[in-house]
């Protein structure tokens, strides 16, 4: 009942809104910040890894986050220094125009588990909290948007596609 409120009621695509625009706020100017004032994730990624999530045991809870950041990220922490900033804006900029909503709050959570992995628990189990909402709402998060043409655009696009392509395969 509830998810069927969520993706068809006019009144929560106005809610989703409203949340849309106060998610998409704050990645965009956290993004532009880091774009515009300079940014580097390697104190960041070497704190994670000196300091993991540790249980109440003392052993590693996301061992294989820290082989990730160790083996992939520090190494590369170039990469993740453009990634990051440039994803965070454009996160943003997709939920406050309600643009590929459902991709843009896709990619914004990934960011939010990456952080909370890595040990930092800030506003991200709230934006966890919100953003869920937003994906699990689809296409009606994104109605008082441009994924109001957009996505019936890239829908009549993509299926045109496959379905040429699924007749040169007959």
């Amino acid at each position: 009942m509830f998810v069927s409120f969520l993706r068809e009621n006019k009144l929560a695509a106005g809610i989703l809104t409203a949340l849309r625009l106060f998610l998409g706020y704050s990645w965009m100017t956290a993004g532009f910040h880091k774009l515009t004032g300079g940014f580097d994730a390697t104190g960041f990624l070497k704190g994670a890894v000196a300091n993991p999530v540790t249980g109440p045991d003392g052993g590693l809870v996301y061992g294989w986050y820290v082989n990730f950041l160790e083996s992939f990220a520090i190494p590369n922490a170039d990469l993740f220094n453009f990634l990051i900033p440039l994803g965070e804006f454009l996160v943003g900029l997709g939920l406050i125009l309600g643009c590929l909503t459902t991709a843009a709050m896709f990619f914004g959570l990934v960011m939010n588990f990456s952080f909370v992995l890595a040990g930092t628990v800030s506003h991200n189990p709230t934006d966890i909290f919100l953003g869920a909402i937003i994906l699990f709402a689809g296409y009606n998060a994104g109605h008082y948007g441009l994924d109001r043409w957009v996505v019936p655009f890239l829908n009549k696009t993509i299926l045109k596609k496959a379905g040429a392509t699924a007749g040169k395969a007959a």
